[in-house]
């Protein structure tokens, strides 16, 4: 008995050996022949190793190389905090900041020596949107869910956000790609984007329909409108949603053929300039009863002392509800490299030029400033609000509340944690009921760190930062403060 179990191994494995060198020797044959790729034809087999350390590289430096602060987009310092606080952990650290905070741009906020008394802290008001619309919205969060569509994320992942947004009474954005029922399953406020293909309420031609667009201001939940002119990721292109991501559902959502790449023009057809803009605007406020914005990356900007000039030509009651500045440096799906890199004004750079330009035109208190881009921890969104911001959107911080591990896979169909996928087995990873709560506790704590900053400035609650409570590292390696590299305009409280 003995002697046989033996000499079944030794055929196994003889017959693997033979297998593994028969597949060897056909590799070497494909690799030789070839003419395609140089490194491959000189070194057979083994020259295929470069592409495989090549494509696990990116995950290699993540776990084992990089430092807390090296990585991009977002360093491990940065996802962890996230990390923790969706899951309700302690954010105390130990032994001093690993944070250098020489570089220029670095803010640092200024404390005073008699903080906010725990006891004397006021949560921030509700502050309203749209007082001109017949339906305004008294947004109750500073802090909120930018738009990430369902298409780019997976049923599974707009379940979570949607429940989590209602426990923490934090606002979803629908993203370009239409209204779902998985937006709606948790009750929670929600932004309907209106992108450049009118998707959700376009008709068979591709043009805004009124009819459609009453269907969705009907539902209670739905409570302002914005056109998206531009996204960080790709200023100039329209969204871009692969064939593979495209099916039945999504198609019928959008108004598409399903299995099929789902391109967006790179503008609206129907808005080429300031006065199409504001009709656009109008148009949509008339037929829907509520407030209506307007997204853009800044990057020239005359156009926007253009527009200011003519909402004071029109009456104040033409200017858009609110303006949601996101930064060149934003990205959730697929772009062009050329894009992502290279155009677009940074968050820090677009967000005090857009505030300055609102106020010089006396329109502080008509349009309402929501500030996107890399905005997840409390320092980032601290400095928003005392930059002038409103609100703060943030859309990769709350796919890392949902457990996105940076795979850098939102392109493709591949996401291992579920959360950009419609693979069915990859989204069973994705548990919206655990997620959900995630999503509230990050909200929640967001909220509650960056009060901790505002105590800190010697204020009661995080509206009340202004440019002067944050200063900003230097070339010559000091600090100054925000007021004077952007002195606020008159009009400006």
């Amino acid at each position: 008995m003995m002697y046989e179990l033996v000499d079944w191994l030794s055929r196994l494995f003889v017959l693997t050996v033979g297998v593994i060198a028969a597949a060897l020797v056909i590799l070497f044959i494909i690799d030789r022949s070839q003419t395609q790729d140089a490194v491959r034809r000189n070194y057979p087999v083994i020259g295929r190793l470069r592409y495989v350390f090549t494509e696990l590289g990116e995950f290699f430096r993540q776990y084992f190389f990089a430092m807390d602060r090296e990585e991009m987009p977002f360093n491990r310092a940065q996802r962890d905090w996230v990390y923790r606080a969706s899951k309700g952990q302690s954010n105390t650290v130990a032994f001093g900041s690993t944070r250098n905070l020489d570089p220029v741009g670095t803010p640092i906020f200024v404390n005073c020596p008699w903080p906010t008394l725990e006891s004397e802290a006021a949560n921030a008001a509700p502050l309203p949107i749209g007082l001109s619309a017949a339906q305004p919205y008294h947004a109750p969060s500073i802090f909120n869910i930018s738009a990430m569509s369902y298409g780019s994320l997976s049923a599974p992942a707009i379940r979570a956000l949607s429940r989590g947004a209602a426990t923490a009474g934090c606002w979803l954005n629908t993203g370009e790609g239409g209204l779902s029922p998985y937006h709606l399953e948790g009750g929670c406020d929600i932004i309907f984007q209106i992108g450049t293909a009118k998707y959700g309420v376009r008709d068979s031609a591709g043009k805004l329909s009124d009819e459609k667009l009453r269907e969705v201001a009907a539902n209670e939940n739905v409570r302002m409108f914005e056109l998206k002119l531009s996204q960080g990721a790709k200023p100039g292109k329209g969204g871009i949603l692969p064939a593979s991501k495209v099916t039945q559902e999504i198609a019928e959502i959008r108004g598409i053929e399903p299995h099929t790449a789902s391109i967006s023009p790179n503008r609206h057809p129907d808005i080429d300039s300031v006065a199409d803009l504001l009709d656009s605007i109008a148009h949509v406020r008339e037929v829907t009863g509520k407030p209506v914005g307007f997204k853009s990356v800044i990057g020239a900007y005359g156009w926007l002392e253009e527009l200011f000039e003519e909402v004071v030509k029109r009456g104040i009651e033409s200017a858009p509800d609110f303006i949601t500045v996101d930064g060149g440096d934003g990205g959730t799906g697929a772009a062009p490299m050329p894009l992502i890199d290279n155009v677009g004004l940074t968050l820090r750079e677009a967000l005090p030029m857009v505030v300055d330009l609102r106020d010089r035109y006396g329109l502080k208190d008509r349009i309402r400033i929501i500030a996107s881009g890399k905005l997840v921890t409390p320092g980032e969104v601290a400095w928003a609000l005392c930059a002038g911001a409103d609100f703060i959107n943030s859309a990769r911080g709350f796919m890392f509340a949902l457990g996105c591990i940076q795979a850098m896979r939102c392109n493709k169909n591949t996401c291992p944690t579920g959360i950009t996928t419609h693979d069915k087995r990859l989204q069973k990873g994705l548990d919206p009921t655990d997620k959900a709560v995630r999503v509230a506790n990050f909200v929640k704590d967001m909220r509650k760190e960056v009060g901790i900053i505002a105590h800190s400035c010697g204020v009661d609650n995080p509206r009340q930062l202004r440019r002067y409570h944050v200063r900003l590292v230097c070339a010559d390696g000091r600090s100054r403060p925000l007021d004077e590299l952007h002195p606020p305009v008159a009009s400006a409280s």
